[in-house]
């Protein structure tokens, strides 16, 4: 009770982010890995808004979809990306406030919740194209696109605000440091001095609850979706609807499985580098991956960036 009264009233004010403290005497090198990572993520992902955005051929829902989740990467890996960075070139690690650490967790896990629903809508658009591709156009028009991203965004972004407010009003008197490249939640919560069985309890259901309906969503969109594949009598059409899952799957595969092997791994100490290694699937090399795949798997977003190239070549000429 002592603790609720003290609301948020911590002896800490700062928190100590560790990051990868072992690689500090070679630290160059992952320093400009990360920071290479970094700019072609946000290069490629930004390549993908401006192509769909000029291109009229990717005015279509999916396209609408994919600028989404693009922009939505970028501001993901900026939101932990420049705190890795400075680890790597501080011994002692990286100071950050205590509100700053409770908004970077605040914005990392609505982000990955937009993104969860992102991926579910962007399952539910190829279903629609591919089992009911008659009435697409009907039950896909630009309103339903502009609520289902909507919903994505507002349903990520209130998330997670009650779990925000009670870590605000746990007690944290010490130690500060925590064994992390940002402010995730268990590594957190972990160093409070308060009881925090309640919490962590009401997050892990939240947690689940959250992801786990999206992905059975997603799973039975992609069982219709191959029942219909397979059912196709053309060998052409059964190509074309593959290769327009694809991508999409490949996206959803590396985003679910690096999220299951991040809260899969145990938090023993021995794990804690294990832990780290996974949680950069997800906050690096995923918002990586989505501007590559669709760019080199997807025809109309070669052919569209093709396009734009000769345009700009021949501008140039002039």
């Amino acid at each position: 009770m002592a603790d609720v009264e003290r609301g948020n009233q911590s002896d800490v004010t700062e928190f100590i982010l560790r990051g990868f403290r072992i690689l500090y005497p070679f630290q160059i090198g992952p320093f400009v890995l990360v920071l290479l990572t970094y700019f072609t993520t946000v290069a490629g992902n930004t390549l993908i808004i401006v192509t769909i955005l000029i291109d009229r051929g990717l005015h279509t829902p999916m396209y609408f979809f994919l600028g989404n989740l693009s922009f939505l990467d970028i501001w993901y890996t900026s939101n932990i990306v420049p705190k890795m960075l400075q680890g790597f070139l501080a011994e002692k690690g990286v100071v950050i406030s205590f509100s700053g650490c409770v908004m970077q967790l605040y914005i990392f896990g609505s982000q990955a919740a937009t993104e969860i629903l992102l991926l579910t809508v962007m399952a539910y658009d190829r279903y629609l194209a591919i089992c009911n591709p008659l009435r697409y156009t009907a039950l896909m028009n630009a309103r339903v696109c502009v609520e289902l991203a909507s919903c994505s965004w507002l349903g990520g972004f209130l998330f997670n605000p009650v779990i925000m407010a009670w870590i605000y009003r746990l007690r944290f008197c010490g130690p500060n440091e925590i064994d992390h490249f940002f402010c995730d939640f268990m590594p957190l919560v972990k160093l409070s001095c308060s009881d925090t069985h309640l919490i962590t309890l009401a997050a892990f259901l939240l947690s689940s609850t959250a992801t786990l309906i999206p992905f059975l969503l997603t799973l039975t969109s992609y069982a219709f979706i191959i029942m219909a594949i397979v059912k196709n009598p053309s060998s052409t059409g059964r190509r074309k609807a593959f290769s327009t899952c694809t991508s999409h799957l490949i996206v959803v595969s590396t985003f679910y499985g690096a999220l299951a092997m991040v809260y899969m791994v145990p938090t023993a100490s021995a794990a804690i580098n294990l832990n780290k290694i996974f949680s950069l699937l997800y906050s690096l090399v995923t918002p990586l991956l989505n501007p590559l795949v669709y760019s080199l798997r997807n025809k109309d977003v070669n052919d569209a960036l093709r396009t734009m190239a000769t345009r700009l070549l021949d501008f140039r000429r002039r």
